[in-house]
């Protein structure tokens, strides 16, 4: 919608130098300096707010829409997830088009915003989903039974296997 918007004002802004200048240098009867006083004074800063308030809409709604293709894509992953409670990382980085860091970064960006809670064994490529209630009560690490550490907020990996666990 924003690029819409940009992309019409820089269309009236061309618009407007045209006219501007039609009507500026096409008068009969003024002079070249009353004519370049006018444009210089009406019709440039009126393009040139024009044009730049479009060239900015341009921008940001290109931003928007890489934003809201980011949105897209996390909850496809996280549609994926949780409708099969487990699922091979490489089937999802194939299903995704994407890299197997791109989707790391992504399942870690939806641990943070509290929209993800599961594990990961790094190890086998396997991403599961389970409810938090379930893995604030884990001691031992469900895949090779060593003893769990806070890694951060939110997330416990095993120091032995790799596994990361979601709260």
């Amino acid at each position: 919608m924003g690029r819409t918007i940009g992309y019409i004002l820089i269309g009236a802004a061309v618009v407007v130098l045209i006219v501007g200048a039609l009507i500026m240098f096409g008068a009969e009867g003024r002079s070249f300096g009353a004519s370049m006083l006018g444009f210089g004074m009406i019709v440039i800063p009126l393009v040139l707010i024009l044009g730049g308030f479009g060239v900015y809409m341009v921008y940001a709604g290109q931003r928007e829409a890489e934003q809201m293709a980011h949105v897209k894509q996390q909850r496809e992953l996280l549609s994926i997830i949780q409708t099969r409670g487990q699922a091979n990382i490489s089937d999802v980085v194939i299903e995704m088009n994407s890299t197997q860091d791109e989707v790391k970064h992504m399942i870690h960006d939806l641990v943070g915003k509290g929209l993800y809670s599961g594990y990961i064994n790094w190890n086998d490529g396997i991403l599961y989903s389970e409810q938090a209630s379930q893995l604030r009560e884990l001691t031992a690490c469900r895949n090779c039974g060593g003893q769990l550490e806070l890694a951060g907020k939110g997330v416990v990996t095993c120091p032995y296997c790799g596994t990361e666990y979601f709260l």
